[in-house]
């Protein structure tokens, strides 16, 4: 059987979140690599005012997913296969082995820079659970329009599905929802329209980021969450991380992949347990885990039982 690494994305994010990962020299080291590329403490990027802008949040979800993986290789827990949810994708390329901390940090902070000043203020996401896509997307079409857009974006399980679209689309989407049946709808902590057709033009800027920028052959199995696939071609990892934010997130699919694969041990990186229970309905003859709350000695134990009893 198999380990599996997730990664969360944007609205994952908590202060603090990168003065709460272990005190140990693999993330020293990660901290250090991301300082030398920012120029500046990316300790400062995780303070609740800081995180106000995008670009300071995917930073911090890159940081994060990668310096508790390195955390977790050091004491030899590692994975067989990986999958990032929307910016965790790139998180997830860099353990994959495909993409270089160093580069991944300098896209990640060009993406949030495009995403962000695509949309300064007035759009944004919201969740909608206990309806399904057929029953959500007719009552997305008696809103969406030029003056409002309002889009599909994540998938994140059957019943419970994320838009993205124009602030007022989204208040009347979230109303409509609740009137027919919803059990909750909620507009999350995310300040931009992502996975959706109001991101092309950025995407197209940000394919052009890659040009000088290295992407290899994944060394264990890279899920792409947007292709809900497994991707090992360079140059389809590329041109997936870099159309991502335009891209819908089919999480739920990819967790069902990742099974089908042969995961049993899902565990996801910080911040949270976004993924973890988003995860769990097909994790249901194995374990889906977050690394927030619990003991490390837990995790390695988690990941040695998986693979037989024998060190990790």
């Amino acid at each position: 059987m198999s380990v599996l690494f997730t990664f969360p994305g944007q609205g994952a994010q908590t202060p603090g979140m990168l003065h709460a990962l272990p005190g140990d020299p693999a993330v020293a080291a990660a901290l250090a690599e991301a300082a030398e590329v920012l120029g500046h403490d990316p300790l400062a990027l995780d303070t609740a005012a800081a995180l106000a802008s995008t670009r300071a949040v995917q930073l911090c979800l890159l940081i994060a997913g990668v310096a508790m993986a390195r955390s977790l290789a050091a004491r030899g827990a590692l994975p067989d296969m990986v999958a990032g949810f929307s910016i965790g994708e790139y998180a997830a390329a860099v353990v994959a082995g495909a993409l270089d901390f160093t580069d991944a940090v300098r896209l990640v902070a060009r993406r949030g820079e495009l995403m962000e000043h695509a949309y300064p203020a007035g759009y944004g996401m919201a969740a909608i659970i206990g309806l399904g896509l057929a029953q959500l997307e007719p009552l997305l079409a008696q809103v969406h329009g030029a003056a409002q857009p309002v889009y599909i974006a994540n998938l994140n399980a059957p019943r419970q599905i994320a838009i993205a679209g124009s602030e007022s689309a989204l208040h009347a989407v979230m109303a409509l929802a609740l009137a027919h049946g919803a059990s909750k709808a909620k507009r999350l902590a995310v300040s931009v329209p992502s996975h959706c057709p109001l991101m092309a033009a950025a995407a197209s800027e940000m394919a052009a980021a890659f040009d000088d920028v290295v992407v290899r052959r994944p060394s264990l199995v890279y899920l792409s969450s947007s292709a809900a696939r497994a991707l090992f071609d360079p140059a389809r990892i590329r041109d997936s991380l870099a159309a991502n934010m335009a891209q819908r997130v089919q999480w739920t699919a990819t967790a069902r992949l990742a099974w089908e694969r042969g995961a049993r041990l899902a565990l996801e990186m910080p911040p949270g347990s976004v993924l973890t229970r988003l995860s769990a309905p097909d994790f249901t003859d194995g374990v889906a885990v977050c690394c927030d709350g619990n003991r490390a000695d837990s995790l390695l134990a988690l990941v040695r039982r998986e693979r037989g009893g024998a060190a990790p």
